[in-house]
């Protein structure tokens, strides 16, 4: 089998409420760089990665779940793997700014194959993201 072509930076387009709620968001509570905008969409530099939202009438509030280590995770959502150090800072900065968890920072298959610690919260258009974070770097793709 081939080796697949590695993108130098991924792109992910989500729904948003409001604009500038989400540059709040993502700007100041978060840290990404902004990029480009328009009228109805925004960029970032999410974590060296390029996401796009768009202005949209959607609900995400019913989203489905799936039980993954006896805890509900949003079935649509995104985020990034940080450093281990990183992942902690963020989490940190989450909880000081009173950020409602959907799943609260824990470490998620402790001592099994791809433990990692991970927390999942909404963004305040209703897009669920999560970070996650490997000690073990090689465990990120273990199966």
């Amino acid at each position: 089998m081939k080796a697949p072509v590695r993108a130098k930076v991924f792109h992910l387009a989500a729904p948003i409420k409001d604009i500038e709620t989400t540059r709040a968001f993502y700007g100041e509570l978060l840290g990404c760089a902004q990029g480009r905008e328009a009228e109805r969409w925004i960029d970032f530099d999410f974590f060296g990665h390029q996401v796009s939202f768009h202005l949209a009438d959607t609900d995400q509030s019913n989203e489905p779940t799936n039980i993954v280590d006896g805890k509900k995770v949003p079935v649509r959502h995104f985020g990034a793997v940080l450093d281990w150090n990183d992942w902690h800072t963020l989490s940190d900065t989450l909880r000081n700014a009173g950020t409602k968890f959907i799943i609260e920072p824990y470490i998620r298959f402790k001592g099994e194959t791809g433990e990692q610690a991970t927390m999942f919260f909404l963004d305040p258009s209703g897009n669920a993201l999560e970070f996650k974070s490997f000690k073990d770097e090689t465990q990120i793709f273990a199966t």
